[in-house]
């Protein structure tokens, strides 16, 4: 290893849904944080690692920065601000084709807060628009602050997706190897199963329903006579009317979550899974300090 190893801490920040989870899972290789067109999609400060010859990007996924309306919303912001504070480099994320509003510009006002980082502009889903929208949209975005950087990506088509690694690098502090080499995430597999399922209870519903659905296992083993693995999870909501919603007609909505997640879970494993899933509510969670305690928040 070289004097001139960098290694830090990255974190995407942006209005939900502006493409900080699909960006780090294309950077990563791998798919470490769920995606949603749903608000509040990340709940929790997931890490993947970026393993390169001349040095390591930790990228922090975290929620999205919002005004919250829930003891939930309070604890997620609090996270985002905790994360902000101690990493090295801030990538604020502007879709492409999305009009730069009153969210962005609150965020953005919140990052004079973090002076330890250096801050970087990435405007996401370049492949959306056309060349001329795209300088357009890098013009408004500049207009903001003096950027570190301004890069356009598309996670999607993988537009420009290492000329932002190699720049993130370079923002980056001489130091040694901070993961091993085998490590993608620090993320617990019971954690990343659950967030798959979530993904796959997202999918379809409207509404206020997103925010009310959290995730947690119970159990999980191989059994003992053959290679499958048995998981047995609970899908919380917060009232019976979104329990029906859940669970649909004679069950069939979660019959097709648990084939959609199970496919992603048995990729994940590299093994077959029996997958039980029950659902549970937890009245007005997002609200309950001691509710929000047993469900990890």
């Amino acid at each position: 290893m070289t004097n001139e190893f960098r290694a830090g801490f990255v974190s995407f920040v942006g209005r939900p849904n502006v493409g900080k989870s699909t960006l780090t899972n294309a950077l990563v290789g791998e798919k470490i944080a769920i995606t949603s067109d749903k608000p509040q999609t990340t709940r929790r400060a997931i890490r993947g690692i970026v393993h390169l010859p001349e040095g390591q990007l930790i990228i922090v996924d975290t929620p999205g920065l919002h005004r919250p309306r829930t003891l939930l919303g309070q604890r997620l912001n609090d996270l985002v601000a905790s994360t902000l504070s101690e990493v090295d480099v801030i990538g604020m994320c502007f879709p492409a084709g999305d009009r730069i509003g009153p969210g962005d510009r609150f965020i953005n006002e919140q990052l004079g807060d973090y002076r330890r980082a250096k801050l970087v502009a990435i405007v996401t889903k370049s492949e959306t628009v056309s060349r001329e929208a795209l300088a357009n949209q890098l013009m408004e975005v500049s207009k903001l602050r003096d950027w570190a950087e301004i890069i356009p990506v598309s996670a999607i088509a993988g537009d420009q997706l290492g000329e932002l690694t190699q720049l993130l690098l370079n923002l980056m502090p001489l130091s040694p190897e901070l993961y091993p080499k085998e490590i993608n995430t620090d993320e617990s597999i019971e954690s990343r199963i659950c967030e798959l399922i979530r993904e796959a209870a997202l999918e379809g519903v409207r509404h206020e329903l997103p925010h009310s659905l959290a995730v947690t296992m119970d159990e999980m083993q191989k059994r003992e006579d053959s290679d499958l693995i048995d998981i047995h999870a609970n899908i919380f909501v917060e009232r019976d009317s979104q329990k029906g919603i859940v669970l649909g007609k004679g069950g069939e909505r979660l019959k097709d979550v648990g084939t959609r997640s199970r496919k992603e879970i048995e990729a994940l494993l590299g093994s077959k899974v029996f997958l039980s899933l029950r659902v549970k509510i937890a009245h007005e969670w997002q609200r309950d300090p001691k509710q929000l305690g047993k469900l990890g928040f």
